[in-house]
């Protein structure tokens, strides 16, 4: 998907200036043009624009977004060609090293060298990073073969190396199911993956199609407390957990491979946001956002991973696509519709995005349940509004859909969401 119209000269001023051309940049950009932006520039590091999507092979993208099932380049392609038609500013292979609090973007790029662009607004479409060894302190040598998943995909999928033979699979995040089935299909025997969680961490349908239906068990509340091997790993400890997640060393056992692979979560880019001094929520190490995705920084919008970790890439997109729209908005002069209520995380649930709304028009919601629960459960807004679902579980993100009619009688300026068994729910 090469770039064929990188600007070859920069213009000294942006409407709207986005910063990442995954799923979340692309989406923006596009929606700061439908909303009038007349100058949009799009901004990666890569060489070509589509972010972790060129990496995915597999089906499961676009259901939501094109009605059908594409893979994560398809996917990238569909949205690039929109990103083409409405004529933004692509540059790739450039580096954002700084946003000033008088929105002036520092751009690094061998087409460009050092250059500086004035926004109106900005939108930060980052993405996130995937957690490594170092971050969840796992103990033991430092042979070669330890690696996160997504660079196991990068690797095969990409660049056409397998990073082993024989392969365990710490963490049972989407990527890690994927990869424990792309390993298989390629001839790596893959012993097993090993989650910390009582629970898989990834949607269930990827715990179906890639390990069930390729007969690679699944360890629930166990985890990997040893790595050994002098250059190439030799073979991991894994020991199971208690209720406090602590290691059961007294039934550890080793497990012999020559590949770990770590898919034990992603962590929100927010490094620019963070520099500016927008407020970071402690629960998704994102930042928080109004219902238009403002940042706490005027000016300055996130959308996609950078704000929570989304399961897919639509709700990516949709979402952006508000950043987007939003950022055009304010560019153009308009002014955003302000926020008067506060949403808080309530019963069983980690986090809500976005972090307030407006009584005065319909707001798609996003949260994450702490526990699953297995059967009629009721999701609750107050007293404003009550759905009930089959079941949540903390890997599918949920979402609720609230409309100005649900707020009439609302006097207060906060709402609580909840997620509780039926059961419970009607004592």
């Amino acid at each position: 998907m090469p770039v064929t119209d990188a600007p070859r000269h920069l213009a000294t001023h942006y409407d709207v200036v986005v910063v990442g051309a995954g799923p979340a940049g692309m989406a923006a950009a596009v929606g700061a043009r439908e909303r009038g932006a007349e100058r949009v520039l799009l901004v990666d590091r890569d060489m070509e624009p589509g972010g972790i999507l060129l990496q995915c092979i597999h089906a499961g993208f676009g259901l939501h977004e094109f009605r059908e099932e594409l893979t994560g380049p398809e996917y990238a392609q569909r949205f690039f060609e929109r990103v083409l038609e409405q004529e933004v500013d692509v540059l790739s292979g450039a580096h954002v090293a700084d946003v000033t609090r008088d929105l002036r973007v520092k751009l690094l790029s061998t087409a460009h060298g050092v250059t500086t662009v004035d926004a109106s607004a900005v939108v930060l479409g980052l993405g996130a990073r995937e957690r490594t060894r170092a971050a969840i302190h796992i103990p033991g040598d430092r042979p070669s073969g330890v690696m996160t998943a997504g660079l196991a995909q990068r690797l095969v999928n990409l660049e056409g190396y397998l990073p082993g033979r024989r392969a365990v699979i710490l963490g049972s995040g989407d990527i890690g199911l994927v990869m424990a089935r792309r390993l298989a299909l390629e001839g790596v025997e893959v012993v097993g993956v090993y989650e910390l969680l009582p629970h898989a961490s990834g949607l269930t349908r990827n715990v179906v199609q890639c390990l069930d239906d390729f007969d690679i068990p699944l360890h629930l509340s166990t985890t990997v407390v040893g790595v050994h091997g002098r250059q190439r790993l030799e073979r991991v400890t894994v020991a199971p957990v208690d209720e406090a997640r602590r290691a059961v060393m007294a039934d550890a056992h080793d497990v012999d491979c020559d590949t770990l692979l770590l898919s034990v979560g992603l962590v929100p880019d927010a490094d620019l946001a963070r520099s500016l001094g927008a407020r970071i929520d402690p629960v998704t190490g994102g930042p928080i956002v109004d219902s238009s995705m403002q940042t706490t920084f005027p000016g300055v919008f996130a959308a996609g991973n950078v704000v929570h970790v989304n399961d897919l890439a639509d709700w990516v997109s949709r979402e952006s696509r508000v950043a987007g729209e939003a950022a055009g908005a304010l560019a153009t002069g308009a002014r955003l519709v302000e926020d008067d209520i506060r949403l808080l995380p309530g019963e069983n649930v980690s986090y809500v995005v976005p972090q307030t709304i407006s009584r005065t028009r319909t707001h798609t919601v996003s949260f994450r349940v702490k526990q699953p629960i297995y059967g009629p459960t009721v999701l609750r807004v107050g007293d404003v509004h009550r759905r009930k679902v089959r079941a949540v579980v903390p890997p599918e993100m949920v979402t609720l859909k609230l409309a100005p009619r649900l707020l009439e009688g609302f006097r207060g300026s906060a709402l609580r969401i909840d997620a509780v068994p039926e059961s419970e729910e009607a004592r």
